[in-house]
């Protein structure tokens, strides 16, 4: 890590703490406390143990992603690809450091760049996909909701949305209509030379260009191994599954029971989309604020609510962010690239 994501990092960490401070600022410390005693700690554990599904998933998706092309790829090096990417998704604004950080880390073990910037593209896609998925699921249940009790959090959901949803179809578009889309990105960085010197912006210009060409050839590999990509959007759908339960395993370890699931599912991921909106690495603040908006009905106690809201950003951003300093430290294994063999390559063997 350079001294600048350290920074951040400590920035992100201050920035926490300042915002669980003033969340706790209306609840008595004996109430706060009382609330810690009384938990049921094995439902937090089964709380943690979708979080470790959910980074342990995405590196089944990588090593599907990886092992067509590489050998001796481990899991433990797999592993190490969520978690910085998770790190470095939580100290940048709007997660732009997550895709740098996870070819960096395949390249560490011996992956080409050209490749571990595909297996990330198209990871992202599938991503995205089962993100607008999901979301569609919990419209159908949770919207009714969401516009009764808390209309004003509707635009942010409708506007997360929107974001999500047009990155597929531009995604959609380098698969499926290449050349209009090359045409289309040359149009619309137009205006970005404007503001630009002239050589920054033929730099980016061709950065971009070189981005959609990878992805496209990408895209075309992949497609063609239908089964590969569907077991790689199932693998992801369930990975998705199990961060959006944690916060029903929370409540349940509040002593709160006959909670319906699949309501306070569907509502976690409206705050999914909510919080991408939210330009601060990690989307600080916003995601505190849809947490206990949301939830408030389900958790009428205000000190068990702020407890929840602090279990559950310490699960889902927090542990990642410290998780994914430790395996940026760690020594990469390297994998092995399995030799392509060309059908003239054979018949001069048997020869």
């Amino acid at each position: 890590m350079t001294r600048k994501n350290i920074w951040s990092l400590l920035i992100m960490v201050l920035l926490g703490v300042g915002i669980s401070w003033y969340s706790l600022r209306d609840v008595k410390l004996s109430s706060l406390m009382a609330d810690i005693v009384t938990l049921n700690w094995w439902w937090l554990l089964v709380a943690l143990g979708c979080i470790a599904l959910y980074f342990g998933l995405e590196a089944v998706v990588v090593r599907k992603f990886v092992r067509h092309r590489y050998r001796k790829y481990s899991f433990l090096s797999a592993l190490r690809v969520p978690l910085a990417e998770q790190l470095f998704n939580g100290i940048t604004p709007f997660s732009s450091g997550g895709q740098p950080a996870q070819i960096f880390v395949m390249a560490q073990s011996g992956i080409d760049a050209g490749r571990a910037s595909s297996v990330a593209l198209m990871k992202f896609v599938v991503f995205q996909a089962m993100v607008v998925l999901n979301f569609l699921f919990a419209m159908l249940i949770g919207f009714h909701y969401l516009a009764a009790k808390l209309s004003y959090l509707s635009l942010y959901v409708f506007f997360g949305f929107l974001i999500h949803f047009a990155v597929i179809v531009g995604l959609l578009l380098v698969m499926y209509w290449y050349n209009f889309t090359k045409k289309a990105v040359k149009v619309v960085l137009i205006p970005v030379g404007w503001f630009m010197k002239a050589e920054r912006f033929a730099q980016l210009e061709a950065n971009i260009s070189i981005k959609i060409d990878s992805f496209y050839e990408e895209s075309l590999r992949m497609t063609k191994d239908w089964r590969m990509l569907l077991e790689v959007c199932i693998v992801t759908f369930f990975q998705l599954l199990f961060y959006y339960l944690i916060p029903y395993f929370i409540m349940r370890a509040m002593g709160y029971h006959g909670i319906n699931i699949i309501m306070v599912t569907s509502l976690n991921v409206l705050i999914f989309l909510v919080t991408s909106l939210f330009p601060i690495p990690g989307g600080a603040g916003g995601a505190e604020f849809g947490f206990t908006a949301l939830f408030a009905k389900f958790i009428p106690s205000h000190s068990k609510l702020i407890l929840a809201m602090l279990i559950w950003r310490i699960l889902t951003y927090y542990l990642g962010l410290f998780l994914g300093m430790f395996a940026m430290a760690m020594r990469p294994q390297k994998a092995e690239e399995i030799p392509i063999v060309t059908p003239e390559e054979s018949v001069d063997e048997v020869e």
